[in-house]
């Protein structure tokens, strides 16, 4: 018996029918599908994980750089040589090796003015305020209403590091502020 082209068409087409129901009717596989597609979001949300516990790591690096600073240069001038930043031969260098010990390295900066010095006093409220540069001591605190205390010389220093996220086109690590600054104020008298 010989098919014509019509019985033929007609045979393809049920061929062609029962393959699709089977693949249709065929679960093999579904589970690695539906794990790749939930795998993708897992990577993401680690990736992001990964990027802003990295940039609060850097703050936290930042900061302790900046109270090493300030330390560095309390350990280096004592009384005698005040104003620091005027008197103290050493400041900077001691500055710069103490911001640059953190993990962070030499990607920690000082930032520009950075040390700067001046007189403080303690206020009504116990906020410190700033009185006056170190070219003219004042005698009191009575500007901050404080007649009885000494003003203190304090250095501050300032220091900055450059954040880079390490996934930037899937990380949020791309929209948080950068660069990381730190401030820290030090007694020094």
């Amino acid at each position: 018996m010989r098919l014509t082209t019509a019985m033929r068409r007609c045979f393809w087409r049920r061929q062609l029918g029962r393959r699709l129901n089977r693949a249709a009717s065929d679960v093999r596989g579904v589970a690695a599908i539906e794990f790749s597609l939930i795998a993708v979001l897992l990577v993401v949300a680690l990736l992001n994980t990964v990027d802003v516990a990295r940039y609060f790591y850097m703050t936290m690096e930042v900061q302790n750089a900046a109270q090493i600073a300030g330390q560095a240069a309390w350990k280096t001038c004592d009384v005698s040589h005040l104003p620091a930043t005027t008197n103290c031969p050493g400041l900077n260098h001691a500055i710069t090796g103490a911001i640059q010990a953190s993990s962070l390295g030499s990607g920690v900066t000082l930032a520009n003015g950075s040390p700067s010095e001046g007189y403080y006093c303690v206020n009504r409220s116990g906020s410190l305020v700033y009185v006056s540069s170190v070219s003219s001591k004042p005698s009191n605190c009575s500007s901050v209403g404080s007649a009885s205390d000494q003003p203190g010389d304090y250095i501050q220093v300032q220091v900055s590091y450059a954040y880079a996220p390490l996934f930037p086109g899937v990380s949020v690590g791309g929209t948080l502020t950068t660069p990381v600054t730190s401030t820290a104020l030090m007694r020094l008298q």
